[in-house]
């Protein structure tokens, strides 16, 4: 079995933990495998122990260990996420949904129909896919949902349906059910 790799650390073990301590997770995780490799400076340790003790993949920590001899401490703080995307949507666009999908009587009977909305009131080509989850993450709408009622109901229709059910309900409860013998 061959020698574990020598590194030879240049900064102290004090401020390997300061820097642990300010750092987030990520960067937290590979400064824990350079205060190991510290601490084994002069007998050495294998990536496969320091795997052990650290918990961490020993892919990850010969990926690591590269990057800190050959750039320094530098790039080994750097993670390179560069953040989230722009919304395709703007302010105004947004409200504009946001008015249409709250509108009880908008008439939207799914994505499809405020996909086709968007694409010919607002001029924006947005995926389907992306509306669909823009939508749910801002609007809190969801697929399947209890059908809507329809745009050109009557309103005092549906008072007076209301009125007279709770008549007739209450008479087929008074009346007496008939048992068939066989």
């Amino acid at each position: 079995m061959s020698l574990p790799k020598q590194i030879v650390i240049k900064e102290s073990l004090s401020e390997l933990k300061d820097l642990q301590r300010k750092s987030g997770e990520l960067i937290s995780k590979r400064l824990r495998i350079l205060i190991e490799f510290k601490k084994y400076e002069k007998t050495g340790i294998s990536k496969r122990a320091v795997s052990e003790n650290t918990g961490i993949n020993h892919n990850s920590i010969t990926k690591w260990r590269t990057i800190y001899l050959n750039v320094g401490i530098g790039a080994f703080l750097k993670h390179g996420r560069i953040g989230f995307k722009k919304s395709v949507i703007d302010i105004v666009s947004h409200k504009a949904i946001e008015k249409k999908l709250k509108d009880p009587k908008n008439g939207l009977r799914g994505y499809k129909e405020l996909h086709q909305w968007v694409f010919k009131n607002l001029n924006l080509d947005i995926e389907y896919n992306t509306l669909v989850k823009y939508s749910m993450r801002h609007f809190g709408t969801k697929i399947k949902v209890a059908r809507k009622s329809h745009v050109k109901k009557d309103e005092d229709a549906v008072t007076s349906f209301k009125k007279t059910l709770v008549i007739s309900a209450q008479k087929l409860q008074l009346k007496p059910k008939k048992i068939l013998k066989v």
